[in-house]
């Protein structure tokens, strides 16, 4: 049972799901009126749920109103997908503005691309990470260690590591 002090989540027993099927519908119908995609409905719903049985484990005490609370968690999360896809499309425009003008030659663009892309596979998952949202989202080192929840020295170390890897692997495939 998701219990939060004492109050029962509504409608939730031991092995039900913690959203009952109207509270599903007006979360998909917040999403889908916020912009989120068809096909990014059912991962909306579930982080929902999620959040949900998060602040259950916690032993935070259960909303009021179940469903009202989904909705706002909902409406956020339909904002965070518009940012992190706005994120993008600028994170592209970027790549694509620095392609025009360091490469002329549309095959040179295409050998670093797929060298760059290769080497940013292999990284580990946080030395990636803190490499794509300092070079390609620019975000300052501050902003990553905040948003992260590490120490600054940590997001400095581990951008360190990864383009030293990076750089060793376009040596490599002799790219540059």
């Amino acid at each position: 049972m998701l219990r939060g002090r004492g109050r029962r989540v509504q409608g939730a027993r031991a092995d039900d799901d913690p959203l009952d099927a109207a509270q599903e519908r007006r979360v998909r119908a917040v999403l889908a009126l916020g912009g989120v995609p068809q096909s990014d409905l059912p991962d909306g719903v579930q982080q929902v749920r999620l959040r949900l049985l998060e602040r259950a484990a916690k032993g935070d005490e259960a909303p009021r109103d179940v469903s009202a609370w989904a909705a706002v968690v909902a409406s956020n999360l339909a904002m965070d997908w518009h940012r992190a896809k706005r994120r993008q499309e600028r994170v592209g425009e970027r790549l694509a503005s620095l392609r025009q003008h360091e490469h002329p030659s549309g095959e040179e663009t295409s050998v670093l691309s797929l060298a760059v892309a290769r080497g940013l596979d292999e990284l580990p998952d946080a030395q990636r990470q803190v490499l794509v949202l300092r070079f390609y989202a620019d975000l300052p080192v501050r902003s990553i260690a905040l948003e992260l929840g590490v120490p600054e020295g940590t997001v400095k170390s581990r951008l360190h590591t990864a383009v030293r890897a990076l750089r060793a692997r376009l040596h490599e495939d002799e790219v540059v």
